[in-house]
Formats: C-alpha cells, structure tokens, sequence
C-alpha cells in the first residue's frame, strides 16, 4: 500500500510557520470598534514605512570638521573670465609660496570678445548673478535640497553671439583650468605680458598709457576642484564696473577642502569664501600699488567631512521591525481599553433604563457584574477585528 502526501497549499505552509498562538475563530467576534481600530493600525504602519524607507535612500547629511592631512595633492582652478582690455595689453599667472615658474601650472587662453553682451546673453548673467546670489544668502536653508539635487552646476555656460560686431575686439576672456600646489598664491591679472625671468616675476607694461587701464570686468565661473552638487562658488555672476583707469580689485579667497562620501565612493572637492577690496592707483594722493585684478587665495587647514546620516540596513531593519511591532502591540492594548470602556458605559445605560419595578422605582444591576461582564466580553472578542 503506497501512501500519497498532499502538497501543502502555501498559504498552510505560512499558517504553520506562525509560533504565535491564535485564537479559534469560533471563539472571537468581529466588532465595529475593532476593525476601526485595525484601520488606523494599518494607516499608522503604512505611514512609518515610507517614513523610515525615505530617510534610508534618501537620508540627510552630516558635517563635520577634522584636519587636512592631505598635504601633497593638487588643487585644481577653474576660471571663465571677462576684462574690458584687449588681450595683447594683459597677462594672468600665478605666484604662489613655492615661488615655481608660472608656466609650470599650465596655461589659460586668452581669446579676444567684445565686452558688450547681447540681449539673450545679458539676461542669461544676471539671472545667473540674481540666483548666485540668493542661494548664498539662504544657503543655510537649502543645503539638504542642493546636496540631494545631484545638479553639479544651477546653470549652463554663457550662450554663444548671434550677431558679430563689425568694431575690433575691446576685452579679452580669460578661461580654462591651472592646477596648482596646495599653499598660498596669487592669482591675478594685471597690464602686460608676464616676462618667465628665473628667480623673479615681471609684467611689461612700461609702454601703456593711462588711458588704456580699464580693468572692468565679468565673472562667469571662478572654482576650486571638481564640481559637486551643493557646492556654491561666491564669485560666479559678478560683475565690477569702474570709470577710474588705474584701479585694483582684491579678492581674498579662505579655500576649506571638502571630502563627501557615498555609498559609490569619496569625492575630494573645494568650497571657498571671499571678501573683496577695490581702490584707485594714484601716487600722488598716496595710494600705491599695481592696478589689476588680484584673487590671493590660501587654505584651511582643517576640511570638511560630508556623510550620509543614516545608519547600517541590518540595523535599519531591525529597528523598523522593532517599530511596526510596537504599533501593533499598542493597538492591541488600545483595543482592550476602548472595548471595555464602550461595553461597560452600554451595559449600565441599557441596565438603568429596563429594570423599574412594580412602584415605578429604577432597580440597578450591580457595577460589580457589569464590569465582570463587560471584560468576560472584551477578551472574547478582542482578536476578532
């Protein structure tokens, strides 16, 4: 004789798994209060889910300060700029601390414009200067958006000309990237071609008039490093405009290295705060110097460290566990409670209200009784909702 077993259905399989003891169905009774009850559990659930879910793929960020041991990397500079002199009257080159050649850093190219921008090219810079603007004034807010938004850069390059002036060229844009040590340096862009003397640094300028200085100019990118969604560089959409020939624009620029990991990896960028100084060149009135534009930078010796502030999944899940058990239990008990309640409060009203006696007196039934009664009742029926 050749015994068959029946393959078990799934929903049996799961039924056996349960370690926990279940009330006969016989043995329950479904209420109104309880599967309003289980309404608002399941509501309650679903709504910690996609909490604890959203802060897990798309948590907050942590910053934190710790010292820049990296001392012998480099540091990249990104600069798209525009002077209102035509480019055989300037030079730009670096000097930093290590006192190397200036050519060692790489070369930008100078390529000759027109100062003048175009309709669509004027809107496009000052939208651009107009949005720069706000986000470093409500930076503080907009940090976590910024950070998530994974947008390196709020804005495109400059739009091309449509139309070709017929006038000669009268400024010259200044663009490309430098990589640079990581010390201190000096930026800058002054009248003449840089002479590469050894040991010393040198602009030929003897033979400009003073009508030739004009150092008006337009910043369209000006960056440290790599572009990194939430970084914002200060210095993107200025402009400074001057009737004074021989003037001199200062830019001190405090560069803080900043590392942000992610699950892919780490990123090692740079974000940067600056403070400006213009002032005339007149040796008669006692103001000395060079006129030209000066971006003297220097490093922080501490960096920053940007996280996830989320914790590991297997913990994440436990917790998550933890919590959705706790709903449930809570509802439990709240069941409990509010069946009690409702049965006690019915059964003394209905009591009260059908037992008069013969002389037209009310006859109580007993608190006691009621109690008992109403909590035989509850513990019957609370796993039916």
């Amino acid at each position: 004789m050749v015994l068959r077993h029946r393959k078990k259905a799934l929903k049996e399989v799961v039924t056996e798994l349960d370690a926990f003891p279940k009330v006969e169905l016989t043995y329950t009774e479904r209420t109104a209060s309880g599967a309003s009850i289980s309404i608002v559990t399941f509501i309650c659930v679903v709504l910690l889910l996609h909490s604890e879910i959203t802060y897990y793929f798309w948590p907050s960020y942590k910053f934190r300060f710790l010292s820049d041991a990296d001392l012998h990397s480099k540091l990249k500079l990104n600069v798209d700029f525009t002077v209102a002199m035509p480019c055989d009257l300037i030079g730009a080159d670096i000097l930093d601390k290590t006192d190397q050649n200036a050519y060692t850093f790489g070369r930008l190219r100078e390529e000759p414009t027109w100062y003048e921008l175009e309709e669509h090219q004027m809107v496009f810079f000052t939208e651009m200067g107009r949005l720069n603007s706000y986000l470093r004034e409500e930076y503080h807010q907009l940090q976590d958006i910024l950070w998530k938004s994974g947008f390196q850069r709020l804005y495109g390059d400059m739009p091309g000309r449509r139309n070709q002036p017929e006038t000669a060229h009268d400024a010259c844009r200044i663009h490309g990237s430098l990589t640079l040590n990581k010390v201190a340096g000096n930026f800058h862009v002054t009248a003449g071609k840089v002479l590469p003397i050894p040991g010393a640094h040198a602009h030929l300028a003897s033979f400009l008039g003073d009508h030739e200085y004009n150092f008006t100019h337009r910043i369209e990118k000006f960056s440290f490093g790599d572009s990194v969604a939430g970084i914002i560089q200060p210095l993107e959409g200025e402009e400074k405009i001057t009737n004074i020939n021989k003037m001199t624009f200062h830019y001190f620029i405090d560069i803080v290295p900043t590392e942000l990991s992610k699950v892919i990896g780490k990123r090692v960028t740079y974000q940067y705060s600056v403070k400006e100084l213009a002032r005339p060149i007149s040796h008669q009135e006692g103001s000395h110097g060079t006129p030209g534009i000066y971006f003297k930078y220097d490093l922080s010796a501490m960096k920053v460290q940007v996280t996830s502030d989320r914790e590991g999944f297997w913990m994440w899940l436990v917790g998550l566990c933890a919590s959705v058990g706790g709903v449930v239990a809570t509802s439990n008990i709240a069941a409990i409670i509010i069946k009690w309640i409702v049965h006690t409060v019915c059964c003394a009203y209905g009591s009260g209200s059908s037992g008069e006696n013969k002389n037209g007196s009310s006859k109580s039934t007993g608190g006691a009784a009621l109690i008992k009664d109403s909590l035989n009742t509850v513990k019957s029926d609370v796993n039916g909702r």
